[in-house]
């Protein structure tokens, strides 16, 4: 897969009713993808009957390779989504993220037109330029925390606000960017999220 060979793990329910790709946060600190946050937002995506790819990207974990700059993770999202639509030709695929995984996440979910549905999760905007999602009509889920110090509720609550429809922001109150001592809240928030990319028309 892309440069070389990426680490995963595929976790498919009986029935799914979607395939969708989980990103994990920043290779240089630490992320991977048994993180706590993308672990949960694996799992509300499996429990809500969708077959879920986390991956490690490239230089992390077994899978080979050296962190890229964002670009070549970008490659590695794509090259996650070419496996999972060739595994589930006939699932519709969302692409998820958290932190870093968000950012990458997102922008390869909305240029490819095989995705229709954007979940993203402490979206770091004092790092990343996150303007590209204003025009994107697919439909979209943030989750964010309040007091998240790479973005701020508030913060996000404009960026959200300039975005086409369909989205949704929910803001967990209290928590930062790693969602310490709020993750059962962060699940919650994840299920509501889920179900709101489900109806979306």
């Amino acid at each position: 897969m892309s440069h070389g060979l990426l680490e995963g793990l595929l976790q498919e329910p009986e029935n799914p009713s979607f395939a969708a790709v989980a990103c994990h946060p920043h290779p240089l600190y630490g992320g991977t993808m048994n993180n706590n946050v993308i672990y949960r937002v694996a799992r509300g995506l499996y429990d809500a009957g969708g077959a879920v790819l986390r991956f490690n990207f490239r230089g992390v974990g077994r899978s080979t390779g050296a962190y890229a700059n964002a670009i070549g993770e970008q490659e590695d999202a794509i090259a996650a989504l070419d496996f999972l639509s060739a595994r589930q030709p006939s699932l519709p695929l969302w692409m998820a993220g958290f932190s870093f995984g968000a950012r990458v996440g997102l922008d390869v979910g909305a240029r490819d037109p095989r995705v229709v549905r954007l979940l993203g999760v402490g979206l770091a905007l004092t790092v990343f330029d996150l303007s590209f999602l204003y025009p994107v009509t697919k439909p979209k889920a943030f989750i964010q925390g309040e007091a998240d110090e790479f973005g701020a509720g508030p913060q996000v609550e404009e960026l959200v606000a300039r975005m086409a429809e369909p989205k949704r922001l929910e803001i967990v109150s209290g928590a930062s960017h790693l969602f310490p001592g709020k993750l059962p809240e962060l699940e919650q928030a994840i299920g509501r999220g889920v179900a709101f990319l489900q109806d979306a028309r």
